[in-house]
């Protein structure tokens, strides 16, 4: 029987792992994706990133950017009110991260992307993504897997107005 990849576990008491997760925006207001390097298939996601020991979330956020995108061009515009969390699939949270944690707490940025489409760089550092585009805001919910869409609904309505000034 193949295991649904898509259920969370119930009941679950492992604590989540901290992260940042990147709402990039280019100057139409559009929002930067990624295709995972790591899964096979169409598995587009905004850029997000754990949380190293004496970093602040906001350090991260930057760190993660220049490291997933391969630049530095781009300047915070806006933090999430409140920590956003999702739960892996049980499968993959027994994988992930030696199964220490049952998903993941992340602090959201909106970033304005202050360079152009050929300053970006998936390869500047160790890939996560083996392509990347821009997409509308409203299009976000769609593209993720389904056990963080309700997470990626919430951004949505939370940084929705900011990607059209």
């Amino acid at each position: 029987m193949t295991p649904n990849l898509h259920e969370a576990a119930d009941n679950d008491s492992r604590p989540y792992r901290h992260g940042v997760g990147l709402m990039v925006l280019n100057r139409e207001g559009r929002v930067f994706v990624g295709n995972r390097i790591d899964y096979p298939g169409d598995n587009w996601q905004m850029p997000q990133g754990g949380i190293d020991p004496g970093e602040t979330p906001y350090t991260t956020a930057m760190r993660e950017f220049e490291e997933e995108i391969g630049t530095s061009k781009a300047e915070i515009i806006a933090e999430s009110r409140v920590w956003h969390c999702y739960d892996l699939p049980s499968t993959m949270s027994q994988q992930a991260w030696n199964g220490q944690f049952r998903g993941q707490k992340l602090r959201w940025f909106a970033l304005r992307f202050t360079g152009t489409d050929q300053d970006i760089r998936l390869d500047a550092h160790e890939a996560e993504f083996n392509a990347w585009r821009w997409v509308a805001v409203d299009e976000l919910p769609t593209l993720i897997v389904p056990f963080k869409r309700a997470m990626y609904e919430q951004l949505v309505n939370e940084f929705g107005a900011i990607a059209s000034t």
